[in-house]
């Protein structure tokens, strides 16, 4: 199964130093029966797509803690048994909680965002708590990062990447 890590650049750092994402179980976004419901698509692409913004979404509350990392959202997609996968649309739509360590030869993708996305991630990542409570004008600075395209990276280029950033 197809899964979307939020993560930051300190964790694709320290992916490529340990060579796995982690430790298990860790809290991950899919295609769910909740994903599915909520999103009405039956497109897989399209729910995987609404599945990684989930993660992305999750990648500011780390940064919001993450003070080291560069101000860009980090997903990391990776492809793990369907037995290690449990769905969790009881915490959000689209979680799942994966009960196996994610190596680097488990991931299909990273996904991070562009240079020009910084200064409105930034903000986000300052404004997603009072977002996820409910504050209009904080959902409206999230949503302007939300605006901007995560760029694909292959596994091979995780760490020529961290060196620009």
């Amino acid at each position: 199964m197809r899964v979307y890590v939020a993560s930051t650049t300190s964790g694709l750092r320290e992916l490529l130093d340990t060579g796995l994402l982690g430790p298990p179980p860790l809290t991950a976004f899919a295609v769910t029966p909740g994903l599915r419901e909520w999103y009405v698509d039956d497109e897989v692409e399209e729910l995987e797509y609404a599945a990684m913004l989930e993660a992305a979404r999750a990648s500011l509350r780390l940064l919001d803690a993450d003070d080291s990392a560069a101000r860009r959202r980090v997903v990391v997609a990776a492809d793990v048994p369907d037995a290690a996968v449990t769905f969790r649309d009881d915490l959000d739509r689209g979680v799942v909680r994966v009960a196996t360590a994610i190596g680097l030869a488990d991931l299909a993708s990273v996904h991070v965002d562009d240079q020009a996305a910084e200064a409105a991630v930034t903000a986000a990542a300052e404004a997603i708590t009072a977002a996820d409570l409910g504050d209009p004008a904080a959902q409206d600075v999230v949503d302007d990062a939300e605006g901007f395209e995560l760029s694909w990276y292959a596994n091979q280029e995780i760490d020529a990447l961290l060196e620009l950033l």
